[in-house]
């Protein structure tokens, strides 16, 4: 079983930044590719931005292609850095992580491993 954490998230105002984490374990017999998702207030959840499990690719979303980072270290610890924040990217962020090694990775059913998700609100 593997379990996915995120933090970092928090109130910022539009033009901020903000730095999430997440972080898997348990039985990572291999490394994890891994994704972030969002869902906004009353909308469906969305692809934000994913990265391979050697950290070799990434790919974007393009609402945020320029100003959201994705990045990982040598553990299964992944990072979302997000710059210029406006009103739209409020919403509940989630971490996702699978085994599977196709890439990328932008639906939800490609990926097993889901956490509890924190939440990011900017104000205008």
């Amino acid at each position: 079983q593997v379990q996915v954490v995120e933090s970092g998230g928090g109130l910022v105002q539009a033009g901020g930044s903000l730095r999430l984490s997440c972080a898997a374990s348990g039985r990572t017999l291999r490394r994890l590719a891994m994704g972030w998702f969002r869902q906004p207030p009353g909308k469906e959840r969305m692809f934000v931005a994913a990265i391979s499990w050697n950290g070799g690719s990434t790919y974007y979303a393009n609402s945020v292609k320029g100003r959201f980072t994705i990045s990982r270290d040598n553990a299964d610890t992944v990072y979302l850095q997000m710059n210029s924040l406006k009103p739209e990217d409020t919403a509940l962020y989630y971490c996702a992580a699978d085994f599977g090694l196709g890439f990328p990775r932008l639906a939800e059913y490609e990926y097993d491993y889901w956490g509890q998700g924190t939440q990011v609100t900017v104000s205008s």
